[in-house]
């Protein structure tokens, strides 16, 4: 089995080298990373794609988080990685575009003395019609969140969401 590395980064992005993953969250390395939201326009307003995580997950198990969330590969693109993910994690085809549209960096430490230092990069789509099919090692469960009562959540209930979702949700919001 292939080790998963990823891409070391400094703080404007400029690629350092490669790391085995979980060599860099232990050592809280800087490294490249994307969380897609996807979302859909109803009558009742907009809804975004969420995942809790699943209990076996190296960190952040069983929390709320984005559509999914990942690292490119060296030499991918963010939005090729975002779909590839999509598909890996949520069993999600079909989405041949994702518009990035924010980038941002942080640092937060993590159960099972993991740190996540990343400069995450916000992917989005809006979608219409989807099937999803998760892949129950990656994701307990999934739901259609309404935006009113998702940014009621993040304020009222921190502790159920990953430490990066805030961010990226303000930035999908803002958007």
């Amino acid at each position: 089995m292939i080790e998963e590395q990823v891409v070391l980064v400094d703080p404007q992005g400029r690629e350092l080298g490669l790391q085995e993953k979980m060599h860099a969250h232990r050592e809280g390395a800087l490294h490249l990373a994307f969380s897609v939201l996807l979302y859909r326009e109803t009558g009742g307003g907009r809804e975004f794609l969420m995942q809790q995580r699943a209990m076996g997950k190296y960190h952040s198990g069983g929390l709320w988080t984005n559509t999914c969330c990942s690292h490119p590969r060296q030499g991918e693109s963010m939005e090729q990685a975002g779909i590839r993910r999509l598909g890996e994690e949520m069993g999600v085809s079909g989405i041949s575009q994702l518009e990035d549209i924010a980038t941002f960096l942080y640092r937060a430490e993590l159960d099972n003395q993991l740190v996540e230092h990343e400069l995450d990069h916000v992917l989005v789509a809006c979608v219409s019609d989807l099937t999803i099919e998760p892949n129950i090692s990656e994701v307990m469960r999934y739901r259609w969140w309404p935006q009113a009562e998702l940014e009621q959540a993040v304020v009222s209930e921190p502790e159920q969401f990953t430490a990066w979702f805030s961010q990226v949700l303000d930035y999908v919001v803002q958007y």
